[in-house]
């Protein structure tokens, strides 16, 4: 069967060899075992080249037509990630990490200071934009890491660059209670941390937040009036133990939301595996709903098969400022799609055919058919039980990029 692209709204290329390795850390903790000390051998091209290759090249093997990636600091090694997705055909967006605060980045790294990092910014944008001048396939987004990794200056400099290129802005929001309270206690000025971004100029129709777990009321209308869209990460929230994202609440809010894998606090690259985490933590927070004694709240609250995919595909196109453009099949949209298979249970041991060929049992899947399902069952089959065997070819603006 087709299906429509997928877009991953928040992923960290440069994190994939770290894919798994959490231990018990939580986010803050997590980022100074892990994450810095990976990230910072992005110094070396060739390390580089090895990761973005395998990176870009899994994304797409899942079905991943779209990806909103973070890089590192390191500008040569940004822009060689954008170089290798315009290569490979894999539409994307990438932005080069941008993150000067002494107090919060380790000494071996971070950006020398708030000139040096817009410097490299700027060149990142350039290289992007000579690459792909009209931004078809791959654009660039600036990327500050999350508040409390940027001086004010720093903010203020991409909130400025945003306004004046007219440029997409990724960063992180209330992921985690201890990072709430330090931006609290770090920007003592404003009142929260949707309040920080939004004084420096960096909530707008084109900013993309991950997470957003921790949001009070008066956040959720600011995100909205903005435009700004979110990025649902169930696996990395609860792998991490960040805690659980009311998506209903955002959407009931009339705030733009999509999925996104959050490779490396999330396991794994595919998108599929968020629809189907998008629905469990849901069913979750409907359960802790139940308990208070609010069933007709605790309904809502979940998730449906077909809202979940939602958001892995229109869903994320809305948050990247791809509506109309990618996420579903109709007049006029590329053809950003993949081919889908799912596996038919025989009694024949020896294996099906399929277009004369025999079919390995061996790289048979858990979405299997066993002939009385409807439509809608086999799409619930293959969100909660596919993987990338299922994924036969993809497609992006028209292109053979995979096919297995």
């Amino acid at each position: 069967m087709g299906k429509s692209t997928r877009l991953d709204t928040h992923t960290h290329a440069s994190q994939l060899p770290n894919a798994g390795l959490f231990g018990t850390s939580t986010l803050l903790s997590w980022l100074q075992t892990y994450t810095f000390p990976l990230e910072s051998r992005f110094s070396s091209l060739p390390h580089a080249r090895h990761v973005y290759t395998r990176a870009v090249a899994s994304n797409l093997a899942h079905g991943t037509t779209t990806a909103a990636y973070y890089a590192t600091i390191h500008p040569a090694a940004t822009n060689l990630l954008a170089s290798i997705c315009q290569e490979k055909g894999q539409r994307a967006f990438v932005g080069r990490v941008c993150m000067d605060c002494t107090s919060t980045c380790p000494d071996y790294y971070r950006d020398e200071n708030c000139e040096q990092g817009m410097r490299d910014t700027r060149a990142v944008v350039e290289h992007i934009r000579s690459i792909d001048p009209e931004g078809e396939l791959v654009q660039p987004i600036l990327t500050p890491r999350f508040a409390p990794s940027c001086t004010r200056e720093t903010l203020a400099a991409l909130g400025e660059l945003a306004r004046e290129e007219d440029l997409h802005v990724q960063t992180h929001i209330s992921e985690n209670r201890g990072e709430v309270q330090l931006v609290r206690g770090m920007f003592l000025e404003r009142k929260g941390y949707a309040d920080v971004y939004d004084y420096y100029g960096l909530l707008t129709p084109k900013t993309v937040l991950a997470h957003a777990i921790y949001l009070d009321e008066e956040e959720i209308r600011v995100l909205s009036e903005r435009g700004a869209g979110v990025s649902h990460c169930p696996l990395s929230n609860s792998s991490l133990g960040s805690g659980i994202c009311g998506v209903r609440r955002l959407l009931d809010a009339g705030v733009k939301a999509g999925l996104g894998t959050d490779v490396s606090g999330g396991g794994s690259c595919s998108v599929l595996t968020a629809a189907r985490e998008a629905s469990g933590v849901s069913r979750l927070l409907s359960a802790f709903e139940m308990g208070k004694g609010e069933e007709e709240e605790s309904e809502r609250l979940k998730l449906t098969v077909e809202e979940c995919l939602y958001l892995a595909t229109m869903g994320g196109a809305e948050v990247l400022g791809l509506g109309g453009k990618v996420g579903a099949f109709r007049v006029g949209m590329q053809w950003d799609a993949q081919l889908v298979r799912l596996d038919k249970v025989s009694d024949n041991d020896g294996g099906e055919e399929d277009n004369g060929r025999k079919v390995d049992k061996s790289d048979m899947g858990l979405a299997q058919c066993w002939g009385n399902e409807s439509w809608e069952e086999k799409v619930a089959k293959w969100m909660y039980c596919g993987d990338d065997r299922n994924t036969r070819k993809v497609w992006v603006k028209g292109r053979l990029v995979h096919e297995r």
